[in-house]
C-alpha cells in the first residue's frame, strides 16, 4: 500500500511538471529551477524611543521663569490625581520664598531611555539671598502618556529633604531700618517716639479756637483756617487728625492750656516736623500681598515696612540692611530636622542728605497756602538744599499705630490735588517767560542777533498772517481801563525800543515772538528746541528720586515757532530742571546732575557712599554771550523798568533771575514764575552761591508772587531766617483759599525747626 501511494504521488508531479512547461519535453523532476526576477535585500531598522530631555527642559525653563502652571501642565495623570494645581503653586511659591530663592538653574545629565519610559539625572542650583548657593541632584521619572513624555512628581523634586511630608522653615531676622539725616546731621527720620495730634471738638474753648490752630499750624504745617473749617463742620463729639509731631513739642501744646488739642504716643518711624520733606523723604508701607513674593525672594521676612516713595524707597538696600537668619528642613510636626543655612543680619546704613532742615522748613512754609514747587540747589555743584512741593503730606500718616492713620489716610489717598505727587520733579508745568532765557541764548547763538539788537516793543505783533498776538503790558493797560483808569503806569505802556538785553529785562514778548519766527522762516525752525534740550529740559536730570522728563519738541510751524519762543505751546518743563540751569547760567555754564544724598555711613561707622559734584554739559553759549544773559538777568531786578524790580530790587544780596507768567488753560489764573541765583562772594559769605525756582500754580503773575518768595529763600539761606515780609496784591490761590499774611501765610515771627 506505501508503494501504491508512493507511485500516486509521482505521477501527480509528472503531471504538474509538464503543465509547467507548457508541454515540452519530460524534465528532470528534480532539476533546480531558474528566477525570472530579483526581489529587493530587506533593510533591518531599529525605532528610538522619543527623546524625554526636551520635557524635563520645559518643565525646568518654566521652573525658572517661576511659571507654576506650566510646569503642573508637564505632570503626568497620576501625580495631578494626588495634588492640586493651586496646591501645587503653593508649595513651589512657599519654598522659594523661604529659601529666598531670587533665581534658578539647571543641568540635565544624560537619559536613559526604553520605548515608554525615561530616567534623566538633573541638578537644580537655587540662588537664595539668605544662604548662597543651594544645589542638590535629581533624577526625573517620565513615561509616555497619549504620545507625550509626561513627569512622574513629589515634594522631593523641589528638594530632596522635602520627601516624606518635610517642609522649609525660616527663622528670619531683620536688622532696624537705617536713619536719614540732613546735611549737617539733624535727624529727619528716626525710629523713636512720635506723638498724633488731634482735636477733641467736644474740648474746644471757640473763644481760643483761632490761637489753638494756629499753635496747631506752627506745629504741623496744617493750615488753621481749615483745621477751624473741620472743628466748626463736625460739631461736638468728633476727633479730627491733624498731624504728628515729636514728644518735647506734644508736651508743649499740653502745656500751653488750650483745650481740645489731645495726643497719642507711640513708638515707630518718626518724620520730623510732620514730614516738612515728605515730598523728597517719602514714606514707608506693609509689604502688600501682591509684592510678598519679591520681597521675600530678596530675603525678607514678609512683615517689615519698606520704602514706597522719595528716598526711602531709591535708597532701600543701604536703609533695610541685610536680613539674616535659620532656614531649617522641619517634619509634619514642625520639628527642625535639618539646618541648611545660618546667616546673621547685616545692619543698616544711615543715610544723610544735601537738604538743609531749616531751609526746607521755610521752602515748605512759604508754600502752606499755595499749589506749587520751591527748589533750592547750590550753583556749583548739584547739591539740592532744599525741595518743598505743596499740598504736601506727612508722611508720618501712612504709620499704622499712628492713630491719625485711620482718620486721614483715605482723604490723603483720594485728594484730588494730589499731595504724593513730587511737584518739583514730577510736575510738569509750562515756563512761561522764563523760557525767555533760551529764546535769549538760541537767538544770540544764531548770529543773527546782538546783545544790541534793538525792536521796538509795542502792544501787538502782526508778523503772522493770520492772527495778531499781544505784551502783557496790553493786558495790563485793559485792565487798568475796565476800572477807569489811564494805560500810564509803567507795566501798562509800551516798552518802546529795547536792545536784546532789555528786552529780556522788560519780558517783551513781542520781541521775543520775533525772535522765534524769524529763526524760524530761516530754516533754524529747531534752533530754540536745540538749545533748551542743551540746557538740560525735556529729559530726566539724573536725581535720585522719581521724576519726569518733561517735553520739548521741535517747532513744526510758525505758531508752533512763536508760542515756544516765549516758553507756551507744548513746553513742559519741571521745577528742578529750571533750577538746574539757573544754575548753570550763574556758575558759568556747567550743568551738574541734581543730587540729594550726601553720604552713607556704614553701621560700623564708614563711609560707603560720599557725595561728589558729577558735571553732566556744558550749555552751548560762547562765554561772552553768557555774561550778556547774565547781565540782563541782574537787570530784571536791578533796572527800574525790570520786571522784578517793584517786588525784590531792593535785596542787598547779589541776584539775578527771571520771572515768568504762564498761562495755563482757559479760565484759569496763570502759573507764576521766577527763577534766578545769587552770585556773592563765597569766600566772605563761607557758602556756597544757590539757585532757587519757585512756581505757584494758577495765582497770577510771577512778578507778585513767585518773586518775593525767591527773596523770602535766599535770605532764609543767607541769614538763618527770612529778612522781609510783603502785602500781596490780587487774588490768592492754593489751597483752602486761606487768606495768607504775607509769604502764603507765614508769620514775620517764623520760628525755626526744632
Amino acid at each position: 500500500m506505501k508503494f501504491l501511494r508512493w507511485l500516486n504521488l509521482a505521477v501527480v508531479l509528472i503531471l504538474l511538471a509538464a503543465c509547467g512547461n507548457g508541454g515540452t519535453a519530460n524534465p528532470p523532476i528534480f532539476s533546480k529551477p531558474t528566477p525570472t526576477s530579483h526581489l529587493p535585500t530587506p533593510v533591518i531598522g531599529v525605532t528610538h524611543a522619543a527623546d524625554a530631555s526636551p520635557a524635563l527642559r520645559a518643565f525646568l525653563e518654566a521652573l525658572k521663569g517661576n511659571d507654576y502652571v506650566s510646569m503642573y501642565a508637564q505632570l503626568d495623570s497620576a501625580s495631578q490625581a494626588a495634588i492640586t494645581q493651586d496646591d501645587f503653586v503653593l508649595k513651589y511659591r512657599e519654598a522659594l520664598n523661604t529659601m529666598s530663592a531670587v533665581g534658578v538653574d539647571y543641568e540635565i545629565g544624560q537619559a536613559a531611555l526604553s520605548p515608554a519610559a525615561a530616567q534623566i539625572p538633573f541638578r537644580v542650583t537655587y540662588d537664595s539671598t539668605l544662604a548662597g548657593a543651594i544645589a542638590r541632584d535629581f533624577t526625573a521619572y517620565l513615561h509616555l502618556e497619549n504620545g507625550q513624555w509626561k513627569l512622574q512628581w513629589n515634594e522631593s523634586l523641589i528638594l530632596p529633604e522635602l520627601s516624606g511630608g518635610n517642609r522649609l522653615a525660616l527663622d528670619c531676622k531683620a536688622p532696624l531700618r537705617g536713619d536719614i539725616f540732613d546735611i549737617r546731621g539733624a535727624p529727619l527720620v528716626t525710629t523713636a517716639e512720635a506723638v498724633a495730634l488731634g482735636v477733641d471738638t467736644g474740648l474746644v474753648n471757640f473763644q481760643n479756637l483761632s490761637a489753638m490752630t494756629n499753635e496747631l499750624w506752627r506745629v504741623t504745617g496744617v493750615n488753621p483756617k481749615y483745621i477751624e473749617n473741620q472743628i466748626l463742620a463736625s460739631g461736638p463729639g468728633w476727633y479730627i487728625g491733624v498731624g504728628t509731631t515729636s514728644v518735647e513739642e506734644g508736651a508743649a501744646l499740653i502745656n500751653t492750656g488750650y483745650s481740645g488739642i489731645v495726643t497719642n504716643p507711640y513708638t515707630s518711624r518718626y518724620y520730623a516736623n510732620s514730614g516738612a520733606g515728605s515730598a523728597v523723604l517719602g514714606y514707608a508701607l506693609g509689604i502688600s500681598p501682591e509684592n510678598i513674593d519679591a520681597y521675600k525672594r530678596q530675603g525678607y521676612c514678609g512683615n517689615e515696612r519698606v520704602g514706597w516713595a522719595g528716598v526711602e524707597k531709591t535708597e532701600e538696600a543701604l536703609l533695610a540692611g541685610k536680613h539674616g537668619g535659620s532656614l531649617y528642613v522641619v517634619n509634619a510636626q514642625g520639628q527642625p530636622i535639618q539646618q541648611i543655612a545660618n546667616v546673621a543680619p547685616v545692619e543698616s546704613s544711615d543715610v544723610y542728605l544735601t537738604l538743609d532742615k531749616e531751609l526746607q522748613y521755610y521752602a515748605q512754609k512759604a508754600l502752606s497756602n499755595f499749589s506749587g514747587s520751591i527748589v533750592v540747589m547750590e550753583r556749583n555743584t548739584g547739591r539740592v538744599l532744599a525741595m518743598a512741593s505743596s499740598p504736601t503730606f506727612d508722611s508720618n500718616t501712612f504709620d499704622p499705630q499712628n492713630i491719625n492713620n485711620g482718620y486721614l489716610l483715605s482723604d490723603l489717598l483720594n485728594d484730588s490735588q494730589r499731595p504724593l505727587v513730587n511737584r518739583a520733579t514730577q510736575g510738569q508745568y509750562p515756563l512761561g517767560s522764563v523760557f525767555k532765557v533760551i529764546t535769549f541764548s538760541a537767538g544770540l547763538e544764531s548770529g543773527l542777533y546782538q546783545p544790541e539788537t534793538t525792536y521796538d516793543c509795542q502792544y501787538e505783533f502782526s508778523e503772522l498772517a493770520d492772527r495778531t498776538l499781544y505784551d502783557w503790558t496790553y493786558e495790563h493797560c485793559q485792565l487798568r481801563l475796565q476800572s477807569g483808569r489811564e494805560c500810564n503806569s509803567t507795566d501798562s505802556r509800551p516798552s518802546g525800543l529795547l536792545t536784546l538785553q532789555e528786552g529780556l529785562m522788560r519780558s517783551c514778548n513781542p520781541y521775543f515772538y520775533h525772535i522765534g519766527l524769524d529763526l524760524f522762516r530761516n530754516n533754524r525752525g529747531s534752533d530754540i528746541a536745540n538749545m533748551a534740550r542743551a540746557f538740560g529740559l525735556g529729559s530726566p536730570t539724573g536725581i535720585e528720586i522719581d521724576e519726569e522728563p518733561g517735553q520739548i519738541l521741535d517747532a513744526t510751524d510758525e505758531i508752533a515757532a512763536t508760542n515756544q519762543s516765549i516758553g507756551q505751546g507744548d513746553v513742559l518743563v519741571t521745577p528742578l530742571q529750571v533750577a538746574r540751569f539757573m544754575a548753570a547760567i550763574g556758575n558759568g555754564g556747567t550743568l551738574y546732575r541734581p543730587q540729594i544724598v550726601e553720604k552713607v555711613i556704614a553701621a560700623d561707622g564708614s563711609v560707603n557712599e560720599e557725595f561728589a559734584p558729577e558735571a553732566t554739559s556744558l550749555l552751548p553759549i560762547q562765554p561772552f554771550r553768557l555774561k550778556a544773559l547774565q547781565e540782563s538777568m541782574v537787570m530784571v531786578i536791578k533796572s527800574s523798568r525790570g520786571t522784578a524790580n517793584f517786588r525784590i530790587g531792593g535785596m542787598t544780596i547779589p541776584v539775578a533771575g527771571k520771572t515768568g507768567t504762564a498761562q495755563s488753560g482757559i479760565g484759569t489764573l496763570p502759573h507764576a514764575w521766577f527763577a534766578g541765583y545769587t552770585f556773592f562772594n563765597d569766600a566772605e559769605a563761607k557758602k556756597g552761591n544757590i539757585a532757587v525756582a519757585v512756581i505757584l500754580e494758577n495765582v497770577g503773575e510771577g512778578s507778585d508772587y513767585a518773586a518775593p518768595i525767591f527773596r523770602y529763600i535766599v535770605e532764609a539761606y543767607v541769614y538763618g531766617s527770612p529778612q522781609n515780609s510783603f502785602v500781596w496784591f490780587g487774588p490768592i490761590g492754593g489751597p483752602n483759599l486761606y487768606t495768607p499774611t504775607p509769604f502764603g501765610g507765614i508769620p514775620t515771627n517764623t520760628p525755626k525747626p526744632k
